[in-house]
């Protein structure tokens, strides 16, 4: 079997600013989250700048280019202004995500295949600056074929249904649709792209997808921002950690 290395953790402090926007003060502080979540083993963090700024505000994005020491991966959406804001910091990666005003978070992939050469001349300039791009997608083979040919260095699946058959007892789909998660991560690596997966990951969750020999890394936010209330934010990265490790190497 090809040998992969570490799987990466990146922790996504999103909803720590949805908290602090709430009552519109200046805490709790993502930065702060972003920095404790270092120290408890994360290898990236993510911040999702949207339109509306619901959450995530240019400050933050800025505070976290500033101070971190982990790589930062941007995730926005396909737009101009996200765009001229990539290219002013600079980030590790930008994660290209579809975003829409009424949604309560991003409910499924980007249809990479009806947009290709838009995003081919969106991905160029990015991928100039040294930005690793990458593209939220589900796991259709249409849209990983058409991430690679546009130039994106990285796909990122989307697991939020995997997560949502899962919370309702439905397993036979939920194997089902975490066995085109597989394929679709074994096929993306055959087209040289590096593969990421994330979305409502749980530590219920998390263990057979971090299993995908081929995902190199997750990205998980809202569950561990949840679970920080009960045992803060530091145990409940340590504890993601362990159980990602666990998945790769039952035996460590």
């Amino acid at each position: 079997m090809t040998d992969f290395g570490r799987q990466r953790l990146g922790v996504n402090i999103d909803h720590v600013a949805t908290v602090r926007n709430a009552r519109g003060s200046a805490y709790p502080d993502p930065l702060r989250a972003a920095l404790l979540a270092e120290a408890a083993g994360a290898d990236g963090i993510t911040a999702h700048l949207r339109e509306d700024r619901r959450h995530i505000r240019d400050g933050d994005i800025e505070a976290l280019a500033a101070a971190l020491s982990v790589p930062l991966n941007f995730e926005c959406a396909a737009t101009p202004e996200m765009q001229a804001i990539a290219l002013r910091h600079r980030p590790h990666a930008v994660c290209l995500v579809p975003e829409k005003r009424q949604e309560r978070t991003t409910e499924g992939g980007l249809d990479v295949a009806s947009d290709q050469n838009r995003l081919t001349d969106y991905v160029w300039p990015l991928r100039e600056a040294g930005c690793r791009v990458s593209m939220f997608i589900g796991h259709d083979p249409r849209q990983i074929e058409a991430s690679a040919r546009i130039g994106a260095a990285v796909v990122e699946l989307h697991t939020g249904h995997y997560c949502d058959l899962h919370a309702e007892g439905r397993f036979a789909e939920r194997d089902a649709e975490l066995e085109g998660l597989r394929k679709g991560a074994a096929f993306a690596a055959s087209l040289g792209l590096e593969v990421h997966a994330g979305h409502g990951l749980t530590y219920d969750t998390v263990g057979p997808v971090a299993a995908i020999p081929e995902v190199r890394e997750l990205n998980i936010g809202h569950f561990l921002i949840a679970e920080a209330i009960f045992t803060g934010l530091g145990p409940a990265v340590e504890r993601m950690r362990h159980l990602m490790d666990a998945a790769r190497d039952p035996s460590a």
